[in-house]
């Protein structure tokens, strides 16, 4: 099989908020990521999804990775591929998915 991804993957293991952009009211789902590039993401969830859903999901960059404040990522993209899983005797399912666009926002600092 060939490699199909253009971008490079970051192994980075950080929390995420996923919503649905069409039923808002629905409550957003907490995961975390395992690979991330600026075109894709890979995330780990409990909440099952199938592929060509469209997201919205936030991910928080902390302090210590960019050397100052929390920097947030929200994007809007689409499921393409659903992995079942099994991690710490917790179903949980992989997702992955393209990225159609994103915003960052650096917080704002905390004065000393």
């Amino acid at each position: 099989m060939t490699e199909r991804r253009v971008a490079r993957r970051y192994e980075l293991s950080l929390p995420v908020v996923v919503r649905s952009p069409i039923e808002r009211q629905v409550e957003p789902h907490n995961g975390q990521t395992r690979d991330i590039s600026t075109r894709g993401v890979y995330f780990l969830i409990e909440e099952d999804m199938a592929p060509g859903t469209e997201l919205d999901f936030t991910l928080t960059l902390p302090a210590e990775i960019t050397r100052g404040t929390e920097v947030f990522i929200r994007a809007h993209g689409r499921v393409v591929r659903v992995d079942r899983k099994t991690e710490d005797g917790t179903d949980k399912l992989g997702i992955a998915a393209v990225i159609e666009k994103y915003d960052i926002i650096r917080a704002e600092p905390v004065p000393s």
